[in-house]
Protein backbone atom coordinates (compact mmCIF):
# COMPACT_ATOMS: atom_id res chain seq x y z
CA UNK A 1 0.00 0.00 0.00
CA UNK A 2 1.23 3.24 -1.00
CA UNK A 3 1.18 5.71 2.03
CA UNK A 4 -0.65 8.87 1.53
CA UNK A 5 1.38 12.30 1.31
CA UNK A 6 0.92 15.91 0.68
CA UNK A 7 1.22 17.01 -2.34
CA UNK A 8 2.82 19.65 -3.32
CA UNK A 9 -0.26 22.14 -3.77
CA UNK A 10 -1.39 20.97 -0.44
CA UNK A 11 2.62 21.85 1.18
CA UNK A 12 2.89 25.28 -0.51
CA UNK A 13 -0.64 26.22 1.31
CA UNK A 14 0.52 24.95 4.51
CA UNK A 15 3.69 26.65 4.58
CA UNK A 16 1.53 29.79 3.68
CA UNK A 17 -1.05 29.18 6.70
CA UNK A 18 1.84 28.55 8.72
CA UNK A 19 3.01 31.87 8.23
CA UNK A 20 -0.75 33.30 8.37
CA UNK A 21 -1.18 31.65 11.93
CA UNK A 22 2.13 32.54 13.67
CA UNK A 23 2.89 36.61 12.65
CA UNK A 24 1.79 37.91 15.51
CA UNK A 25 -0.98 41.11 14.39
CA UNK A 26 -3.50 42.67 16.71
CA UNK A 27 -7.37 41.29 16.79
CA UNK A 28 -7.97 43.68 19.93
CA UNK A 29 -9.99 47.17 20.12
CA UNK A 30 -7.02 49.04 19.63
CA UNK A 31 -5.65 47.06 16.73
CA UNK A 32 -6.27 45.14 13.39
CA UNK A 33 -6.08 42.25 11.76
CA UNK A 34 -3.51 41.58 8.85
CA UNK A 35 -4.70 42.27 5.69
CA UNK A 36 -4.21 38.54 4.33
CA UNK A 37 -7.26 37.89 6.90
CA UNK A 38 -10.02 37.56 4.89
CA UNK A 39 -12.69 40.50 5.59
CA UNK A 40 -13.84 40.95 2.30
CA UNK A 41 -15.24 37.93 0.45
CA UNK A 42 -19.33 37.19 0.20
CA UNK A 43 -20.48 40.82 0.72
CA UNK A 44 -22.52 41.46 3.05
CA UNK A 45 -22.90 38.15 4.72
CA UNK A 46 -19.37 36.52 5.01
CA UNK A 47 -17.20 39.29 5.04
CA UNK A 48 -15.41 39.22 8.61
CA UNK A 49 -12.50 37.97 9.45
CA UNK A 50 -13.34 35.35 11.74
CA UNK A 51 -15.08 33.35 8.40
CA UNK A 52 -11.49 32.87 7.42
CA UNK A 53 -10.67 31.28 11.08
CA UNK A 54 -12.82 28.86 10.80
CA UNK A 55 -12.90 28.07 6.98
CA UNK A 56 -8.88 27.91 6.74
CA UNK A 57 -9.33 25.39 9.98
CA UNK A 58 -11.15 22.78 7.48
CA UNK A 59 -8.14 21.66 4.93
CA UNK A 60 -5.72 21.43 7.94
CA UNK A 61 -8.03 19.00 9.47
CA UNK A 62 -7.96 16.94 6.55
CA UNK A 63 -4.28 17.66 5.69
CA UNK A 64 -3.42 16.25 9.63
CA UNK A 65 -4.96 13.05 8.65
CA UNK A 66 -3.01 12.45 5.78
CA UNK A 67 -0.11 12.73 7.80
CA UNK A 68 -0.88 11.13 11.08
CA UNK A 69 1.92 10.26 12.45
CA UNK A 70 3.18 14.35 12.12
CA UNK A 71 0.29 16.51 13.74
CA UNK A 72 2.60 19.12 15.75
CA UNK A 73 2.32 22.02 12.90
CA UNK A 74 -1.45 21.65 12.32
CA UNK A 75 -1.89 21.50 15.72
CA UNK A 76 0.32 25.33 16.05
CA UNK A 77 -2.23 26.57 13.12
CA UNK A 78 -5.24 25.37 14.91
CA UNK A 79 -4.47 27.05 18.35
CA UNK A 80 -3.52 30.25 16.27
CA UNK A 81 -7.02 30.11 14.94
CA UNK A 82 -8.98 29.45 18.00
CA UNK A 83 -6.63 32.59 20.18
CA UNK A 84 -7.96 35.11 17.33
CA UNK A 85 -11.33 33.31 17.43
CA UNK A 86 -12.46 35.03 21.02
CA UNK A 87 -11.20 38.46 19.87
CA UNK A 88 -12.60 41.95 19.36
CA UNK A 89 -12.05 41.53 15.54
CA UNK A 90 -13.97 38.16 15.46
CA UNK A 91 -16.52 39.28 17.49
CA UNK A 92 -17.21 42.81 15.33
CA UNK A 93 -20.20 42.68 14.08
CA UNK A 94 -22.23 41.83 17.40
CA UNK A 95 -19.76 44.16 19.74
CA UNK A 96 -20.16 47.66 17.30
CA UNK A 97 -23.81 46.78 14.94
CA UNK A 98 -26.10 48.23 18.04
CA UNK A 99 -30.07 48.48 16.82
CA UNK A 100 -30.97 48.95 13.53
CA UNK A 101 -28.95 48.84 10.51
CA UNK A 102 -28.89 52.99 10.07
CA UNK A 103 -28.27 52.23 5.79
CA UNK A 104 -31.29 49.70 5.81
CA UNK A 105 -32.68 52.43 2.73
CA UNK A 106 -29.99 52.32 1.01
CA UNK A 107 -29.42 48.69 0.31
CA UNK A 108 -28.03 47.85 -3.04
CA UNK A 109 -30.95 46.32 -5.39
CA UNK A 110 -28.82 42.78 -5.08
CA UNK A 111 -29.35 42.74 -1.60
CA UNK A 112 -32.92 43.58 -1.32
CA UNK A 113 -33.36 40.98 -4.31
CA UNK A 114 -31.73 38.05 -2.26
CA UNK A 115 -31.79 38.97 1.13
CA UNK A 116 -34.66 41.49 1.84
CA UNK A 117 -38.86 40.47 2.49
CA UNK A 118 -40.42 42.64 -0.45
CA UNK A 119 -42.90 43.79 2.09
CA UNK A 120 -40.23 45.28 4.11
CA UNK A 121 -38.03 47.15 2.04
CA UNK A 122 -35.92 50.51 3.47
CA UNK A 123 -37.63 49.01 6.59
CA UNK A 124 -35.49 45.61 7.77
CA UNK A 125 -31.79 44.87 8.46
CA UNK A 126 -29.89 43.08 5.72
CA UNK A 127 -27.90 39.51 6.88
CA UNK A 128 -24.70 40.13 8.02
CA UNK A 129 -26.41 43.11 10.15
CA UNK A 130 -26.36 41.49 14.08
CA UNK A 131 -28.87 44.04 15.10
CA UNK A 132 -27.41 44.00 19.06
CA UNK A 133 -30.14 45.01 21.11
CA UNK A 134 -33.30 45.00 19.63
CA UNK A 135 -36.18 42.84 20.43
CA UNK A 136 -36.18 40.47 22.01
CA UNK A 137 -33.94 40.49 23.83
CA UNK A 138 -32.34 43.96 24.48
CA UNK A 139 -28.65 44.61 24.52
CA UNK A 140 -26.60 41.18 24.93
CA UNK A 141 -22.77 42.41 25.55
CA UNK A 142 -21.15 38.87 25.68
CA UNK A 143 -21.22 37.06 22.07
CA UNK A 144 -21.66 33.94 23.37
CA UNK A 145 -23.83 34.16 26.28
CA UNK A 146 -26.17 36.31 23.90
CA UNK A 147 -29.66 34.30 22.66
CA UNK A 148 -28.18 35.10 19.24
CA UNK A 149 -25.01 35.63 17.56
CA UNK A 150 -25.38 31.79 16.91
CA UNK A 151 -22.43 31.66 13.94
CA UNK A 152 -20.18 32.94 16.25
CA UNK A 153 -20.11 30.69 18.97
CA UNK A 154 -21.09 27.58 16.51
CA UNK A 155 -17.61 28.16 14.56
CA UNK A 156 -15.43 28.84 17.26
CA UNK A 157 -16.91 24.84 18.89
CA UNK A 158 -16.01 23.29 15.40
CA UNK A 159 -12.30 25.22 15.48
CA UNK A 160 -11.97 24.26 19.08
CA UNK A 161 -12.64 21.04 18.59
CA UNK A 162 -11.00 20.74 15.07
CA UNK A 163 -8.32 21.20 17.77
CA UNK A 164 -8.61 19.08 20.14
CA UNK A 165 -8.99 16.05 17.01
CA UNK A 166 -5.65 16.93 15.56
CA UNK A 167 -3.43 17.39 18.71
CA UNK A 168 -5.45 14.80 21.37
CA UNK A 169 -5.05 17.42 23.90
CA UNK A 170 -8.15 17.88 26.68
CA UNK A 171 -8.83 21.71 26.53
CA UNK A 172 -12.88 21.82 27.07
CA UNK A 173 -12.59 22.71 30.54
CA UNK A 174 -9.41 25.06 30.72
CA UNK A 175 -10.73 28.95 30.46
CA UNK A 176 -10.74 31.36 28.07
CA UNK A 177 -12.06 34.74 27.79
CA UNK A 178 -13.95 36.25 25.17
CA UNK A 179 -14.19 40.26 23.84
CA UNK A 180 -17.36 41.81 24.87
CA UNK A 181 -19.54 45.15 24.03
CA UNK A 182 -17.50 48.46 25.15
CA UNK A 183 -14.30 46.44 26.57
CA UNK A 184 -15.67 44.01 28.66
CA UNK A 185 -14.54 40.59 29.01
CA UNK A 186 -15.95 37.00 29.87
CA UNK A 187 -14.70 33.89 30.72
CA UNK A 188 -16.18 30.59 29.70
CA UNK A 189 -14.76 27.05 28.65
CA UNK A 190 -15.22 25.16 25.43
CA UNK A 191 -17.81 22.60 28.00
CA UNK A 192 -19.75 25.86 29.17
CA UNK A 193 -20.14 26.39 24.96
CA UNK A 194 -21.30 23.34 24.17
CA UNK A 195 -23.79 23.65 26.78
CA UNK A 196 -24.74 27.08 25.71
CA UNK A 197 -25.52 25.79 22.50
CA UNK A 198 -27.70 22.77 23.54
CA UNK A 199 -29.66 25.69 25.74
CA UNK A 200 -30.18 27.80 22.64
CA UNK A 201 -31.43 24.87 20.83
CA UNK A 202 -33.79 24.01 23.55
CA UNK A 203 -35.13 27.23 23.89
CA UNK A 204 -36.02 27.79 20.48
CA UNK A 205 -37.53 25.21 18.57
CA UNK A 206 -37.11 26.96 15.14
CA UNK A 207 -33.02 26.82 15.67
CA UNK A 208 -30.78 29.69 17.58
CA UNK A 209 -30.20 32.87 16.11
CA UNK A 210 -27.40 34.45 14.29
CA UNK A 211 -28.58 37.87 13.50
CA UNK A 212 -31.23 38.97 15.44
CA UNK A 213 -33.51 38.21 14.67
CA UNK A 214 -32.64 35.57 11.75
CA UNK A 215 -32.39 31.51 11.72
CA UNK A 216 -29.88 30.25 9.12
CA UNK A 217 -30.01 26.38 8.65
CA UNK A 218 -26.61 26.53 6.46
CA UNK A 219 -25.03 28.37 9.99
CA UNK A 220 -26.95 25.56 12.69
CA UNK A 221 -25.68 22.37 10.34
CA UNK A 222 -22.27 23.87 10.37
CA UNK A 223 -22.88 23.82 14.61
CA UNK A 224 -24.12 20.89 14.95
CA UNK A 225 -21.00 19.12 12.89
CA UNK A 226 -18.87 20.75 16.07
CA UNK A 227 -21.20 19.10 18.45
CA UNK A 228 -21.07 15.87 16.61
CA UNK A 229 -16.65 16.11 16.94
CA UNK A 230 -16.95 17.45 20.04
CA UNK A 231 -19.21 14.13 21.13
CA UNK A 232 -16.74 11.94 18.85
CA UNK A 233 -13.59 13.28 21.66
CA UNK A 234 -15.55 13.37 24.51
CA UNK A 235 -18.36 10.74 24.60
CA UNK A 236 -20.93 13.34 25.08
CA UNK A 237 -24.33 13.63 23.53
CA UNK A 238 -24.17 17.09 22.59
CA UNK A 239 -25.61 16.58 19.09
CA UNK A 240 -28.80 15.30 19.91
CA UNK A 241 -29.62 18.51 19.93
CA UNK A 242 -28.82 19.58 16.53
CA UNK A 243 -30.57 15.59 15.46
CA UNK A 244 -33.88 16.65 16.51
CA UNK A 245 -33.84 20.32 15.61
CA UNK A 246 -32.80 19.01 12.01
CA UNK A 247 -35.67 15.98 11.86
CA UNK A 248 -38.47 18.44 13.39
CA UNK A 249 -37.49 21.42 10.48
CA UNK A 250 -36.60 19.35 7.52
CA UNK A 251 -40.53 20.15 6.07
CA UNK A 252 -39.77 24.05 6.89
CA UNK A 253 -36.58 24.79 5.66
CA UNK A 254 -36.30 22.97 2.69
CA UNK A 255 -38.58 21.88 -0.46
CA UNK A 256 -38.38 18.52 -2.25
CA UNK A 257 -40.89 17.33 -4.68
CA UNK A 258 -40.72 13.62 -5.97
CA UNK A 259 -37.29 13.36 -5.06
CA UNK A 260 -36.17 16.23 -6.22
CA UNK A 261 -34.56 19.74 -4.33
CA UNK A 262 -37.10 22.88 -5.43
CA UNK A 263 -35.82 25.21 -2.82
CA UNK A 264 -34.03 26.29 0.01
CA UNK A 265 -34.51 28.39 3.16
CA UNK A 266 -32.01 31.10 2.79
CA UNK A 267 -32.78 32.29 6.77
CA UNK A 268 -36.09 32.55 9.04
CA UNK A 269 -37.02 34.99 10.97
CA UNK A 270 -39.39 33.84 13.47
CA UNK A 271 -40.95 37.04 15.06
CA UNK A 272 -42.07 38.21 11.64
CA UNK A 273 -43.24 34.82 10.38
CA UNK A 274 -40.91 35.14 7.30
CA UNK A 275 -38.92 32.28 5.48
CA UNK A 276 -36.63 34.13 2.54
CA UNK A 277 -35.88 31.37 -0.20
CA UNK A 278 -33.74 30.42 -2.87
CA UNK A 279 -33.33 28.01 -5.15
CA UNK A 280 -31.63 25.10 -5.43
CA UNK A 281 -28.23 26.06 -5.87
CA UNK A 282 -28.38 26.97 -1.97
CA UNK A 283 -28.17 22.95 -1.30
CA UNK A 284 -24.18 23.71 -2.23
CA UNK A 285 -23.36 25.14 1.25
CA UNK A 286 -25.47 22.90 3.53
CA UNK A 287 -24.36 19.80 2.10
CA UNK A 288 -20.64 20.65 3.05
CA UNK A 289 -21.99 20.50 6.59
CA UNK A 290 -24.74 18.23 6.56
CA UNK A 291 -22.05 15.40 4.16
CA UNK A 292 -20.73 14.06 7.77
CA UNK A 293 -23.99 14.27 9.78
CA UNK A 294 -26.53 12.79 6.98
CA UNK A 295 -24.61 11.77 3.82
CA UNK A 296 -27.77 10.54 1.96
CA UNK A 297 -29.42 14.31 2.50
CA UNK A 298 -26.33 16.08 1.96
CA UNK A 299 -26.19 14.18 -1.77
CA UNK A 300 -29.91 14.93 -2.28
CA UNK A 301 -29.04 18.71 -1.53
CA UNK A 302 -25.82 18.66 -4.69
CA UNK A 303 -27.24 16.84 -6.59
CA UNK A 304 -30.57 19.56 -6.66
CA UNK A 305 -27.53 22.15 -7.03
CA UNK A 306 -25.14 20.95 -9.74
CA UNK A 307 -28.25 20.22 -11.34
CA UNK A 308 -29.80 23.23 -11.24
CA UNK A 309 -26.45 25.04 -12.47
CA UNK A 310 -25.75 21.84 -14.88
CA UNK A 311 -21.56 22.20 -13.89
CA UNK A 312 -22.23 18.00 -14.15
CA UNK A 313 -23.94 18.30 -17.87
CA UNK A 314 -20.84 18.10 -20.19
CA UNK A 315 -22.90 19.55 -23.02
CA UNK A 316 -23.47 22.52 -20.85
CA UNK A 317 -20.68 25.44 -20.53
CA UNK A 318 -20.07 26.86 -17.19
CA UNK A 319 -21.46 29.81 -16.37
CA UNK A 320 -19.66 32.04 -13.78
CA UNK A 321 -21.17 32.73 -10.71
CA UNK A 322 -20.54 36.60 -9.10
CA UNK A 323 -18.82 34.55 -5.73
CA UNK A 324 -16.17 32.16 -6.81
CA UNK A 325 -17.55 30.11 -3.19
CA UNK A 326 -19.96 28.06 -5.43
CA UNK A 327 -17.63 26.81 -7.61
CA UNK A 328 -15.08 25.79 -4.75
CA UNK A 329 -18.40 24.07 -2.73
CA UNK A 330 -19.34 22.22 -6.12
CA UNK A 331 -15.77 21.02 -6.10
CA UNK A 332 -15.32 19.57 -2.47
CA UNK A 333 -18.98 18.03 -2.81
CA UNK A 334 -17.99 16.49 -6.47
CA UNK A 335 -14.88 14.77 -4.93
CA UNK A 336 -16.39 14.10 -2.03
CA UNK A 337 -19.36 11.89 -4.15
CA UNK A 338 -17.61 11.07 -6.96
CA UNK A 339 -19.05 13.17 -9.68
CA UNK A 340 -16.23 12.74 -12.12
CA UNK A 341 -17.47 14.53 -14.57
CA UNK A 342 -18.53 17.64 -12.58
CA UNK A 343 -15.24 17.27 -10.92
CA UNK A 344 -13.11 17.28 -13.91
CA UNK A 345 -15.07 20.32 -15.42
CA UNK A 346 -15.10 22.66 -12.22
CA UNK A 347 -11.34 21.52 -11.98
CA UNK A 348 -10.32 22.61 -15.18
CA UNK A 349 -12.65 25.68 -14.67
CA UNK A 350 -11.12 26.68 -11.37
CA UNK A 351 -7.47 26.19 -12.77
CA UNK A 352 -8.74 29.07 -15.85
CA UNK A 353 -10.54 31.30 -14.23
CA UNK A 354 -9.23 31.42 -10.16
CA UNK A 355 -5.78 32.03 -10.70
CA UNK A 356 -3.54 29.51 -8.90
CA UNK A 357 0.28 30.01 -8.30
CA UNK A 358 2.96 29.38 -5.81
CA UNK A 359 4.25 32.82 -4.78
CA UNK A 360 7.17 33.70 -1.79
CA UNK A 361 11.07 33.83 -1.62
CA UNK A 362 11.23 30.14 -3.74
CA UNK A 363 7.63 29.68 -4.69
CA UNK A 364 7.47 27.78 -1.26
CA UNK A 365 3.56 29.01 -0.69
CA UNK A 366 0.61 28.40 -2.88
CA UNK A 367 -2.73 30.13 -2.91
CA UNK A 368 -5.20 30.93 -5.11
CA UNK A 369 -6.03 34.78 -6.47
CA UNK A 370 -8.98 34.91 -7.82
CA UNK A 371 -7.61 37.70 -10.29
CA UNK A 372 -8.54 40.11 -7.65
CA UNK A 373 -5.05 42.17 -7.80
CA UNK A 374 -4.37 41.37 -4.10
CA UNK A 375 -1.39 40.77 -2.74
CA UNK A 376 -2.12 37.88 -0.62
CA UNK A 377 -4.35 35.05 -2.00
CA UNK A 378 -7.81 35.73 -1.15
CA UNK A 379 -8.23 33.83 2.17
CA UNK A 380 -11.90 32.45 2.28
CA UNK A 381 -12.31 31.72 -0.89
CA UNK A 382 -8.98 29.74 -1.23
CA UNK A 383 -9.58 28.18 2.24
CA UNK A 384 -12.48 26.07 0.72
CA UNK A 385 -10.65 25.84 -2.73
CA UNK A 386 -8.33 24.20 -0.93
CA UNK A 387 -10.45 21.70 0.27
CA UNK A 388 -11.16 20.73 -3.01
CA UNK A 389 -6.92 19.93 -3.41
CA UNK A 390 -6.45 17.68 -0.59
CA UNK A 391 -7.71 14.12 1.12
CA UNK A 392 -9.25 12.64 -1.94
CA UNK A 393 -12.53 11.27 -2.51
CA UNK A 394 -14.37 10.94 1.14
CA UNK A 395 -11.41 12.63 3.45
CA UNK A 396 -13.92 15.57 4.82
CA UNK A 397 -16.98 12.80 5.68
CA UNK A 398 -14.13 10.58 7.03
CA UNK A 399 -12.70 13.29 9.30
CA UNK A 400 -16.12 12.95 11.41
CA UNK A 401 -17.58 9.90 10.19
CA UNK A 402 -14.71 7.48 11.18
CA UNK A 403 -12.00 10.14 13.42
CA UNK A 404 -8.94 8.50 13.58
CA UNK A 405 -8.77 7.88 17.17
CA UNK A 406 -5.56 5.80 17.03
CA UNK A 407 -3.12 8.20 15.96
CA UNK A 408 -2.32 8.76 20.06
CA UNK A 409 -1.12 5.99 21.06
CA UNK A 410 1.20 5.28 17.83
CA UNK A 411 4.62 6.44 16.84
CA UNK A 412 4.61 9.97 16.46
CA UNK A 413 7.30 12.13 14.39
CA UNK A 414 8.00 15.10 16.89
CA UNK A 415 10.79 17.99 16.79
CA UNK A 416 10.50 18.66 13.37
CA UNK A 417 12.20 22.27 12.23
CA UNK A 418 9.02 23.69 10.22
CA UNK A 419 8.98 25.38 8.06
CA UNK A 420 12.39 24.29 7.16
CA UNK A 421 12.24 20.95 7.26
CA UNK A 422 8.42 19.76 5.71
CA UNK A 423 6.94 16.86 6.28
CA UNK A 424 4.87 14.82 3.32
CA UNK A 425 4.14 11.46 4.50
CA UNK A 426 3.64 10.26 7.97
CA UNK A 427 1.54 7.39 8.06
CA UNK A 428 1.76 4.66 10.23
CA UNK A 429 1.23 0.68 8.94
CA UNK A 430 0.12 -0.95 11.75
CA UNK A 431 -0.18 -4.55 10.24
CA UNK A 432 3.88 -4.09 9.36
CA UNK A 433 4.72 -1.81 12.39
CA UNK A 434 6.39 0.87 9.73
CA UNK A 435 5.91 3.97 10.19
CA UNK A 436 6.62 5.85 7.03
CA UNK A 437 7.94 9.11 7.13
CA UNK A 438 8.60 11.72 4.12
CA UNK A 439 10.70 14.86 3.90
CA UNK A 440 11.40 17.64 2.17
CA UNK A 441 13.04 21.25 2.27
CA UNK A 442 10.32 23.74 3.42
CA UNK A 443 12.25 26.65 2.73
CA UNK A 444 14.63 25.46 -0.12
CA UNK A 445 17.16 28.30 0.83
CA UNK A 446 18.03 25.92 3.79
CA UNK A 447 17.67 22.95 1.54
CA UNK A 448 21.23 20.66 2.85
CA UNK A 449 21.29 21.99 6.14
CA UNK A 450 21.54 19.89 9.46
CA UNK A 451 18.42 19.04 10.97
CA UNK A 452 17.24 16.56 13.76
CA UNK A 453 13.64 15.15 14.35
CA UNK A 454 12.23 12.63 17.02
CA UNK A 455 10.15 9.81 17.09
CA UNK A 456 8.21 8.47 19.83
CA UNK A 457 5.90 5.98 21.06
CA UNK A 458 8.24 3.16 19.58
CA UNK A 459 8.43 0.31 22.66
CA UNK A 460 12.31 -0.44 23.28
CA UNK A 461 14.66 1.30 21.43
CA UNK A 462 16.58 -1.79 20.96
CA UNK A 463 14.20 -3.52 18.67
CA UNK A 464 14.15 -0.50 16.42
CA UNK A 465 15.53 -0.25 12.76
CA UNK A 466 15.70 2.74 10.16
CA UNK A 467 16.06 3.02 6.67
CA UNK A 468 16.26 5.93 4.75
CA UNK A 469 16.07 5.95 0.98
CA UNK A 470 15.84 2.52 0.55
CA UNK A 471 19.29 1.74 2.76
CA UNK A 472 19.58 0.82 6.39
CA UNK A 473 20.27 4.23 8.34
CA UNK A 474 22.59 4.80 10.71
CA UNK A 475 22.10 8.44 11.52
CA UNK A 476 19.92 7.70 14.53
CA UNK A 477 20.11 7.26 18.44
CA UNK A 478 17.75 6.81 21.59
CA UNK A 479 15.98 9.80 22.73
CA UNK A 480 14.45 8.71 26.15
CA UNK A 481 12.09 6.04 27.16
CA UNK A 482 10.59 4.81 23.78
CA UNK A 483 11.79 7.46 21.27
CA UNK A 484 14.63 7.84 18.97
CA UNK A 485 16.30 11.11 17.56
CA UNK A 486 16.89 10.97 13.65
CA UNK A 487 19.63 12.86 12.73
CA UNK A 488 19.20 14.19 8.90
CA UNK A 489 19.69 17.19 6.16
CA UNK A 490 16.74 19.35 5.00
CA UNK A 491 16.22 17.07 2.01
CA UNK A 492 13.70 15.39 0.23
CA UNK A 493 14.37 11.68 2.05
CA UNK A 494 11.80 8.56 2.68
CA UNK A 495 12.10 6.94 6.26
CA UNK A 496 10.90 3.55 7.07
CA UNK A 497 10.98 3.29 11.10
CA UNK A 498 10.23 -0.62 11.83
CA UNK A 499 9.83 -1.02 15.33
CA UNK A 500 9.12 -5.18 15.70
CA UNK A 501 9.41 -5.12 18.88
CA UNK A 502 6.97 -2.60 19.93
CA UNK A 503 4.93 -2.71 22.79
CA UNK A 504 1.15 -3.15 21.83
CA UNK A 505 -1.05 -0.09 21.16
CA UNK A 506 -4.24 0.85 22.56
CA UNK A 507 -6.61 2.66 19.90
CA UNK A 508 -7.84 5.35 22.53
CA UNK A 509 -6.74 9.33 21.93
CA UNK A 510 -5.18 10.57 24.68
CA UNK A 511 -7.84 13.76 25.16
CA UNK A 512 -10.81 10.63 25.58
CA UNK A 513 -8.27 8.32 27.62
CA UNK A 514 -7.91 11.77 29.86
CA UNK A 515 -11.29 12.60 29.68
CA UNK A 516 -14.03 12.53 33.09
CA UNK A 517 -17.75 11.96 31.76
CA UNK A 518 -20.07 15.10 31.48
CA UNK A 519 -23.43 15.04 32.37
CA UNK A 520 -26.15 15.65 29.25
CA UNK A 521 -27.08 18.91 28.83
CA UNK A 522 -30.80 18.33 28.09
CA UNK A 523 -33.46 15.65 28.21
CA UNK A 524 -31.74 12.07 27.96
CA UNK A 525 -31.94 10.98 24.27
CA UNK A 526 -29.21 8.56 22.36
CA UNK A 527 -26.34 8.95 23.31
CA UNK A 528 -23.68 9.59 19.91
CA UNK A 529 -21.22 6.69 20.79
CA UNK A 530 -17.61 7.99 20.85
CA UNK A 531 -15.33 7.74 17.45
CA UNK A 532 -17.88 8.69 15.02
CA UNK A 533 -21.15 11.77 14.44
CA UNK A 534 -24.73 9.91 14.50
CA UNK A 535 -26.47 10.11 11.85
CA UNK A 536 -30.31 11.44 12.53
CA UNK A 537 -33.39 9.25 10.98
CA UNK A 538 -34.27 12.55 9.40
CA UNK A 539 -32.17 14.75 7.49
CA UNK A 540 -31.30 18.49 8.43
CA UNK A 541 -32.21 21.51 7.55
CA UNK A 542 -30.24 23.96 5.12
CA UNK A 543 -29.56 27.39 4.23
CA UNK A 544 -27.08 29.49 2.02
CA UNK A 545 -25.40 32.26 0.22
CA UNK A 546 -26.43 32.97 -3.46
CA UNK A 547 -27.11 35.75 -5.65
CA UNK A 548 -29.92 36.25 -7.82
CA UNK A 549 -28.06 34.79 -10.94
CA UNK A 550 -27.58 31.02 -9.32
CA UNK A 551 -30.78 30.56 -7.38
Amino acid sequence: MRPPELSPRARGWLRFLWRKATTPDDWSEQGEPHPWWDRYSSVPVMNFARFDLSESAYAVGVMADLTPAWREAYGRILGELVKRHTTFWAAIDWLTQIGPDPNRAQYPQDWIDTYIPKHLVGRYDVPGWTANGVEPWGLQPDPIGADGNLFFKGWLNLVMSLHGYVTGTDTRHERFEVAGVGGTRFEWTQSRLTDRLVELWNLHPAGPHCENTKVWPYCLNAAGLGLGLYDSLYGTDRHQAWERWSAETRGDYFGVVDGRLKWVTLYYDPLIEHKQTIGPSGGFANALYLLPQDPAFAELLYQGAVSRMKWNDPAAPIQPTADPRFVALARILAAEFGDDVADRRLGLYAEEHYEPRFFGASDEEFGWWFRLGEAWPRGQLSAIMMMAEVGGRGAWARLFREPNLTKFAEPTVEGVDFPALGIARAWNDSAERVLHIGTYPGEPSRAGGPTTFRVTGLGDPATVRVRCDGQDYPGWRPSGAGAIAIDTTIATRRFEILSAGADAVQPRPAAAASAAPEPTVSAPRRVVPARSIGVSPGAGALGALTCPCCG
